[in-house]
């Protein structure tokens, strides 16, 4: 399994010389399969490099996950250059009672005023599989979709291919139960032992005093789901857009003396836009 981030930054992109470290577009994974397969997960504002990038490659089919449809994980979505080409399909999966209908929401994105070309005027296939299932095999990939805690609900999900196992849980609030969302002990479990979590740490200690309840985690709480989860990497996602360089370096740094302090398993390290992962 292969991980490339193309967008690690929440909220909204953001640029200039204090994020060039961690890059300021905003959620877009891609995965590849044993078999080459094509997952993307999320549509903001990195899917645009993605999209450049596949069509660079002359690939045209893909499966697409969404978490949720909040304007950062989709704004990208316009500037995906596949879209345009009949030479596309894009197979996507989703569960409308956790995250709304995905098909809907991307058409209403693209509606006037907001976007000049209607969704109805794009050139490649979409195929839409809404059920709300336990798994779905993607090749020799089985996902596994789990509730996120977040406004307006969503999905996470664990990757699982082979022996090794990738969990992805951005926009997911650990420190308040959102509508549909889990407990802590819930997704300790679902991460257990997992290679690799990626999740939320949008917020200090400090800043959640203010935004509790806005659907995001504190590093702390990524962490301590990592520690009790027995995960071998943590990867911290979905950085403030105010988050420079400098302060999320500091944010790893404090990740890694509490790890050393525990003696606890997991390697820390902050998710860049140009993160290449191999499991």
């Amino acid at each position: 399994m292969i991980i490339r981030c193309f967008g690690a930054r929440g909220s909204i992109p953001v640029s200039g010389q204090e994020y060039v470290k961690y890059g300021g577009d905003t959620t877009c994974l891609e995965l590849r399969t044993y078999d080459d397969d094509i997952i993307i997960v999320d549509a903001g504002s990195g899917i645009r490099r993605l999209g450049n990038r596949l069509m660079a490659e002359s690939r045209f089919a893909y499966t697409m996950l969404m978490t949720h449809s909040h304007w950062d994980h989709i704004l990208g979505f316009p500037f995906f250059k596949p879209i345009y080409d009949p030479r596309t399909t894009i197979t996507i999966l989703g569960c409308s009672q956790a995250q709304g209908d995905v098909k809907k929401l991307l058409g209403r994105a693209m509606s006037t005023p907001f976007f000049p070309v209607p969704f109805s005027r794009l050139a490649s296939e979409f195929v839409y599989q809404n059920d709300c299932v336990m798994s779905h095999h993607i090749g020799p990939l089985e996902v596994f979709p789990i509730n996120l805690s977040h406004a307006n609900g969503g999905l996470g999900f664990k990757f699982v291919e082979r022996d090794k196992s990738f969990v992805f849980l951005t926009d997911n609030e650990l420190g308040h139960r959102h509508r549909g969302g889990l407990t802590m002990p819930d997704y300790v479990e679902f991460a257990r032992n997992a290679d690799l979590l990626i999740h939320d740490a949008e917020y200090t200690p400090e800043e959640i005093a203010v935004t509790r309840g806005w659907g995001h985690s504190t590093y702390l709480e990524a962490l301590e789901l990592a520690i009790n989860a027995n995960v071998a990497q943590l990867g911290l996602f979905h950085h403030n857009q105010d988050r420079n360089d400098e302060d999320v370096d500091v944010i790893v740094a404090h990740c890694r003396e509490i790890v050393v302090s525990q003696k606890a398993r997991p390697e820390v390290f902050a998710v860049s836009q140009d993160t290449t992962l191999i499991l």
